[in-house]
């Protein structure tokens, strides 16, 4: 699962088998965990995050969408 960026407490991934799926970042904090689609950004789901983290978690996706997307298609080759 490579890690694409780390941002204070939040790890931003994905898994190396969803390449067949729309483009995401999944983020990941202790054991809680969101996912969120790129194009457009949206939260798929999340398990455990305050109101206020998938707030902060959102803003940074989009702050990082570009370096995300570029990360899924070079490593997923698409």
């Amino acid at each position: 699962m490579p890690t694409v960026k780390k941002v204070g407490p939040y790890r931003f991934f994905f898994y190396s088998n969803e390449g067949t799926e729309p483009v995401h970042i999944h983020v990941q904090r202790e054991r809680r965990l969101a996912k969120f689609w790129l194009e457009p950004v949206a939260l798929a789901r999340t398990v455990g995050f305050t109101a206020q983290e998938m707030r902060e978690m959102e803003r940074l996706v989009r702050e990082n969408r570009d370096q995300f997307v570029e990360a899924w298609h070079e490593y997923f080759g698409r």
